[in-house]
């Protein structure tokens, strides 16, 4: 089940409390499920209940018990939890992260389109100033992934007017003087400098291009060793590794972390040369992935490009801890566990790339 499946049977089960009058309230448009936060569990998390409190006259901990079992009994949910003030916390069954990315396979870089802008026109009123030009560009991108349509117009009174950039940022060439004016938020002053232009980690905008090279250099990788990405066994571990279940349904060996202890620094299982558990890597950039669309329907509702900037350094910190499980170490031969690592890293190199050529940004094949 994908987020995108996941938010329809939320409306679906709301719907079903309403009908059978258990609630009497207004079914909404749209249900944002999230990465569960601080004190959170499971896969995704809804604030839905927090939002039809109100408007149904109960506590929000009571709307969330009425529509637990209503998603619980979905296909493809494992279980339901109500935790803090009345969040839904849903755990999805087998399968479901392996979904996550062939979608993101399958569509590409319009993967995280929706129509929550659907028929709407939304009028950008810039001054003449260079950032303001280049936020208003991108957002006639940005909006037009959520369906609807941005028209840009030099006039008064202006609508769209982020603050100005202290210099001209041409000399930084295309990709770092779009990034310079895109990635600080619209009431912060850009930092026109050389900085963007160094390749090394301190630099957001060259991790984020160094990220989608590595995909496509595992990619590259992957095939002179004879295999290619199968999203078959993507899934967050439970506590019995990454991708244990492929390596076993396939009748290999668990990989080095598949059992046993975890412990970075050479002790127990997990290899020295790794700086974290690969698992935890693994579960970032899921998390990363399945939130981009709602990163970028929030960048399109508050005319907020930043937005999108930001989640592609998440994004890209996350691959960039996980790409060192992704290719066979050593005498190791492909399995079905590198398969779906190799895709997992796949549906990364292709949010980075839809994320990038919305900003008006290159994606470099090589860095």
């Amino acid at each position: 089940m994908t987020p995108v499946e996941l938010s329809r049977t939320v409306l679906r089960a709301v719907r079903r409390a309403v009908d059978v009058g258990e609630l009497s309230v207004s079914v909404p448009a749209s249900v944002a499920v999230t990465p569960p936060g601080p004190g959170g569990c499971g896969d995704y998390a809804t604030n839905i209940a927090l939002r039809l409190a109100g408007p149904a006259g109960r506590p929000a901990p009571e709307v969330a018990e009425i529509l637990r079992p209503h998603i619980a009994g979905a296909p493809g949910v494992a279980d339901v939890a109500v935790t803090g003030p009345g969040f839904l916390n849903i755990t999805l069954g087998g399968g479901a992260f392996a979904a996550l990315v062939e979608e993101v396979l399958e569509q590409g870089t319009r993967y995280g389109y929706g129509d929550t802008l659907a028929g709407q026109v939304v009028e950008l009123r810039v001054p003449y100033d260079t950032r303001a030009e280049v936020v208003a560009d991108t957002l006639v991108r940005i909006v037009a992934t959520q369906g609807g349509r941005a028209e840009v117009r030099h006039a008064e009174p202006v609508n769209l007017r982020p603050v100005p950039a202290p210099e001209d940022p041409s000399p930084l060439g295309p990709d770092a003087a779009r990034w310079a004016l895109l990635h600080p938020a619209p009431h912060d002053r850009p930092r026109i400098s050389a900085d963007h232009l160094v390749q090394r980690e301190s630099n957001p905008l060259f991790r984020v291009r160094y990220a989608h090279a590595r995909t496509r250099a595992l990619r590259r990788n992957a095939a002179t060793l004879g295999f290619a990405g199968a999203p078959h066994g993507v899934r967050l571990p439970n506590g019995s590794g990454a991708f244990a279940e492929a390596v076993a349904h396939e009748g290999g060996s668990p990989t080095p972390w598949a059992a046993g202890p975890r412990t970075p620094g050479g002790t127990g299982a997990f290899p020295a040369a790794l700086p974290t558990p690969p698992h935890q890597d693994e579960a970032d950039l899921l998390a990363a992935l399945a939130e981009y669309p709602h990163a970028l329907c929030v960048a399109a509702r508050h005319r907020a490009p930043d937005r999108l900037a930001r989640h592609l350094v998440v994004t890209a910190d996350a691959l960039l801890g996980f790409q060192h499980v992704v290719l066979p170490l050593g005498d190791e031969k492909p399995s079905a566990a590198h398969r779906a690592r190799l895709a997992l890293a796949e549906a990364a190199g292709t949010v980075l790339a839809g994320g990038l050529s919305l900003l008006g940004i290159s994606a470099p094949e090589y860095l």
